[in-house]
């Protein structure tokens, strides 16, 4: 199936587009620790499902005649301030996936005060990731 082919097939509503370094870095992280099935990949561009939520990556090169590559160029981390989060996947799962990939735990999974049970987690491009499940009811 070609890029075109998969770009038509992406769901109406927001949609996500994230420059990397790497892709096939960024498929590795998608599907080893949140559990996404890439539609798409090759060493350009991916496109990428987890939980009803379907987000694209991008290598950086593919960018170099658009101006957004001004604003990511040599930034370290990427996305600063903005959490990527997918609810409906297990954060317990996600972190010791994380963990056991060499990924940053930025913070492990915990209950938090709101409902949800959350892990805070860091791909290589430096996008936070929090992978979320609501807690049970008592």
């Amino acid at each position: 199936m070609s890029s075109t082919t998969v770009l038509r097939t992406l769901k109406p509503g927001l949609g996500d587009n994230l420059l990397v370094r790497d892709v096939a870095a960024s498929v590795r992280f998608a599907q080893g620790v949140l559990g996404a099935t890439a539609t798409y990949a090759d060493p350009d561009f991916a496109v990428l499902r987890a939980a009803g939520s379907e987000w694209m990556v991008h290598a950086d090169h593919t960018y170099l005649d658009n101006a957004l590559i001004g604003i990511v160029k040599d930034v370290e981390a990427r996305g600063a301030g903005v959490e990527l989060r997918l609810y409906g996947i297990d954060p317990d799962t996600a972190e010791q996936a994380a963990r056991d990939g060499g990924w940053t735990v930025l913070a492990g999974a915990i209950d938090k005060p709101h409902g949800l049970r959350e892990a805070v987690l860091i791909d290589d491009d430096g996008y936070v990731w929090v992978p979320g499940t609501a807690i049970p009811k008592n």
